[in-house]
């Protein structure tokens, strides 16, 4: 499995998982935050840009890692 495409399937996404997301105010960086999924947000199977969750903090991301 590759892991740049990890994020990009729902089903590798569960609730209480380590995981890195892209902001939305950190898209043109790519800057990376870490934290532990709270909700999974997008609906649909898999996401070209990664699948969206909230994390235990309150932030929104897409996720690019999973740790």
């Amino acid at each position: 499995m590759n892991p740049a495409k990890d994020g990009q399937k729902r089903i590798n996404i569960r609730y209480g998982l380590d995981v890195g997301v892209v902001l939305k105010e950190d898209q043109p960086t790519g800057y990376i935050t870490y934290g532990k999924v709270q909700k999974i947000l997008t609906n649909s199977p898999t996401h070209p840009h990664g699948i969206k969750v909230r994390l235990n903090t309150g932030e929104v991301g897409r996720v690019k890692e999973i740790l």
